[in-house]
């Protein structure tokens, strides 16, 4: 039996570090699943569509699909997108069976990605001393999704006996601006601030200009490619490959028989 194929479907971005960043990691997961077709999709911003690709996989024969959303949080682009797309796709290629997997999430394996990039800029920056911490995201109007940020953080804070704020960029508060703020107003003079975003592009670039302005002594690169998200994708694509079992076989297409012809 052949292993599903592997879309990876990611948010999309006019800025072309993102986009670079996807196709990255679509390279690395290809190194590490040389058995795995493993394809890039975006859902805006820039090309492929998951359409597209889902389509050049059934005209070469491929049967079963598993759509990865590569996104952090569990909110409207997994909640509402990303079924969005897969029912669209399962009506334009009925001969295909397709499933979602889950999203990354914030994964406890992410922290070891933040303390690599953020011993990374200490490192550049000759900070020796921090006496608190800031972890940064995009936001969302979904608490949940923010409450997954904030135990994050406290994870974070965790390992380095050190205090630590959640903030956002959008749609809830503080900002990463003030939440550094917030630090040095109570004497917390070294405040870094971890970038936990997927790849660069607007919402890390505003994180890192507002809270510099601030203050902050640090802001980590965004996580970008690892070995730890390679893990992860693989690890949804895997819970994802087995629940299509469950699902019902696609329908094979009809293929019309001539009449016989009596002959006299």
């Amino acid at each position: 039996m052949t292993a599903p194929a592997l879309v990876i479907l990611a948010h999309g971005s006019r800025d072309p570090r993102s986009a670079a960043t996807v196709h990255s990691l679509v390279k690395c997961l290809r190194e590490t699943r040389d058995d795995l077709r493993i394809e890039a999709s975006f859902l805006d911003h820039c090309p492929p569509t998951p359409y597209q690709v889902i389509g050049k996989l059934a005209a070469e024969g491929v049967e079963e699909v598993v759509v990865l959303p590569l996104l952090l949080s569990s909110a409207y682009h997994a909640k509402i997108d990303v079924p969005a797309v897969v029912d669209e796709a399962r009506s334009r290629f009925p001969s295909l069976r397709i499933i979602a997997s889950d999203v990354l999430g914030y994964d406890d394996t992410l922290l070891d990605v933040l303390d690599r990039r953020m011993r990374a800029e200490l490192k550049d920056g000759r900070v020796r001393e921090l006496d608190a911490l800031v972890l940064a995201c995009a936001g969302s109007s979904d608490s949940h999704a923010n409450a997954s940020v904030t135990r994050l953080a406290r994870l974070w804070g965790q390992r380095h006996k050190l205090p630590v704020t959640a903030a956002f960029v959008c749609a809830a508060s503080p900002s990463p601006a003030e939440a550094v703020l917030k630090w040095r107003l109570e004497g917390r003079r070294h405040v870094a601030v971890g970038s936990l975003f997927l790849a660069p592009g607007v919402l890390p670039d505003r994180a890192e200009s507002t809270s510099r302005r601030a203050g902050a002594v640090a802001v980590s690169a965004p996580l970008g490619v690892s070995d730890e998200v390679a893990r992860l994708v693989l690890l949804r694509y895997g819970v994802a490959g087995l629940a299509l079992l469950t699902l019902e076989p696609a329908p094979r297409p009809v293929i019309a028989r001539p009449e016989l012809v009596r002959t006299a």
